[in-house]
């Protein structure tokens, strides 16, 4: 005969108390900032990522030429401005405008679609510096302009030395730009990266060490070994790029140390009473 089964009396477990995480700045952030680039994707897909992750996004930029090609483009915004995230066009669309001579075209499109900052960008067009200062200080009179330096290109961008980057950068803050992008695509194979999507560490080291407001530069790291490097040498509230839609959480545990790749990290940061 089986024996009955008496449940033994316990006591409530103790409350939870939360992990101790990195402090991470609320929105808008000014530093910490993760872009996020959409490459077309489709409408209720992006729709859930937005609502599923959206207080982890800073920005979205709508990749290169894709916002003329995009149906549902004014949904898409529509959605970005109910959670309070801002976006612009790639900066590839500003250079085919200003390309054909169309220049106010392009800011009276960017007027359109309620973009509150615009990327401006001579990544494959060439344009005189003092013309790229021009159409920064132009544009930053209705948006906030983020410009990017550097090349689609690996070859020249090979050839662009440290200090023509970090000259490059400056020219375009004191032009009126909010923030500089370093360029490395969405691929991670040109810019700040080689052709075969390795780090030029040297370059980066050189930027970092300009005394260069970082929380004014945006590295794009489209890949988790590009992520996990800015993170670990700059700190959990480096500003990314190029963020994939389905990476979004994932860059995320790398800022807190809530991944492998970082989580050592972090934890010695709290051991010598260092904080974000």
């Amino acid at each position: 005969m089986p024996q009955s089964f008496t449940p033994r009396s316990c006591t409530p477990p103790a409350a939870h108390r939360p992990l101790e995480l990195p402090a991470r700045e609320p929105k808008p952030r000014t530093r910490g900032r993760t872009m996020v680039i959409d490459p077309g994707a489709p409408l209720r897909w992006f729709e859930d990522v937005v609502d599923s992750a959206g207080d982890l996004i800073d920005l979205v930029k709508f990749g290169w030429g894709t916002a003329l090609v995009t149906t549902g483009i004014k949904h898409k915004t529509e959605v970005l401005r109910q959670h309070g995230i801002s976006y612009m066009f790639g900066g590839t669309l500003f250079e085919k405008y200003v390309l054909r001579g169309r220049f106010e075209d392009y800011r009276g499109l960017c007027l359109e679609h309620g973009c509150d900052r615009v990327e401006v960008s001579d990544g494959t067009i060439d344009l005189a510096p003092e013309d790229k200062s021009r159409y920064i200080t132009r544009l930053a009179a209705d948006f906030e302009v983020i410009s990017e330096v550097g090349f689609k290109d690996p070859h020249r961008s090979e050839l662009f030395a440290p200090s023509q980057w970090i000259a490059g950068i400056r020219r375009d803050l004191d032009a009126g730009a909010r923030s500089v992008i370093l360029e490395a695509r969405e691929s991670g194979t040109s810019g700040i990266c080689r052709a075969d999507g390795e780090l030029r560490f040297g370059l980066v080291e050189d930027v970092l060490d300009a005394g260069l407001p970082t929380d004014l530069l945006i590295f794009e790291a489209p890949t988790k070994k590009l992520q996990t490097y800015f993170v670990k040498r700059v700190g959990g509230d480096v500003n990314l790029g190029n963020i994939a839609l389905s990476d979004i959480i994932a860059v995320e545990t790398l800022r807190l140390g809530l991944r492998a790749d970082t989580l050592l990290d972090t934890e010695e940061s709290r051991e010598f009473g260092v904080t974000s």
